[in-house]
């Protein structure tokens, strides 16, 4: 009898933290959803009291440093992802470390970024899974890219596809896939350096690798190619032609079209697509070097 009133103890007193985990996995519900719809203000009012309540709560403190960052309050953003990573599980920690380097992004710090992907990187190469480290290898390349740190991109993006090459029973799409990933970030770095020829050689091994048969979502990776390598040649209308082939839910296109209508004098239609920029809530690479620029030409 004793046994099981104090089983009943523990089970009553277990029960207000079950309600809050509860309420706070709905209060996070509810603010993915306000950011699904643009409404910022709303989902860190949400977050904020979901972690009130449950200051633990690794869901909540993620999801109040990402929308941080897209309002541009990268410090505030920052004193949660970090407490992210404090409480991330095993499987969790990757995504956190992941989110901190993007939030160092959103102010072109690459070397701060690189402190978390570095993390990242070495966790996912112990547990053996070199699909998911290469992928971070190119994102941290990706984040040294467009900081203009071109030596370092190169680095990462080789460290990316020589790990990518060792990924066990791969298929010949695959294979392809990542050497076309190879192809268009050397086409891309080549086009900083201004090498035209080695940007359009490497732009025709994308077009190759893209037509042995890789998945149709990669397809728009190579008029955003060809658009990247006209912008940064300042054939600012050919850019334009070319980006508005690609992904137009992507915030980087978005953002590179922008530009390239600023340059033209086209006020309006830079307007527009800079408002599509920020109308896009994903914390992303590809956000964090578009949308403070969107912030800043809107303002």
């Amino acid at each position: 009898m004793r046994y099981l009133t104090l089983l009943a103890v523990l089970v009553l007193g277990q029960a207000p933290l079950v309600r809050a985990q509860k309420d706070t996995a709905v209060q996070v519900d509810a603010a993915q959803q306000l950011i699904e719809a643009g409404d910022l203000a709303g989902a860190t009012k949400t977050l904020e009291a979901a972690i009130a309540s449950s200051p633990e709560s690794f869901r909540a403190r993620l999801g109040l440093g990402r929308v941080l960052d897209l309002e541009g309050r990268h410090d505030a953003a920052r004193v949660h992802l970090e407490e992210a990573v404090r409480l991330a599980s095993d499987e969790e920690r990757t995504a956190a470390l992941a989110a901190l380097g993007i939030s160092y992004a959103f102010e072109a710090r690459p070397d701060e970024s690189a402190r978390y992907y570095q993390q990242a990187f070495d966790m996912q190469m112990q547990a053996g899974d070199r699909s998911v480290a290469a992928a971070l290898a190119n994102a941290l390349a990706r984040i040294y890219l467009e900081s203009g740190n071109l030596d370092r991109a190169e680095q990462w993006y080789t460290t990316g596809y020589e790990t990518a090459r060792d990924i066990p029973a791969q298929a010949p799409a695959e294979i392809a896939l990542w050497e076309m990933r190879r192809h268009h970030a050397l086409g891309r770095i080549a086009a900083r350096r201004g090498n035209r020829p080695a940007a359009l050689e490497h732009a025709s091994a994308v077009r190759e690798r893209l037509d042995k048969g890789i998945a149709d979502d990669q397809q728009p990776a190579y008029p955003y190619l060809l658009g990247y390598i006209a912008f940064f040649f300042k054939d600012y209308r050919d850019a334009i032609a070319q980006l508005s082939k690609g992904d137009l839910d992507d915030p980087f296109v978005l953002g590179l079209l922008a530009q390239a209508y600023e340059h033209l004098g086209d006020r309006e239609a830079a307007a527009k697509y800079y408002r599509r920029v920020l109308a896009s809530t994903s914390h992303s690479i590809n956000a964090a070097f578009s949308r403070p620029l969107a912030r800043a030409a809107l303002r």
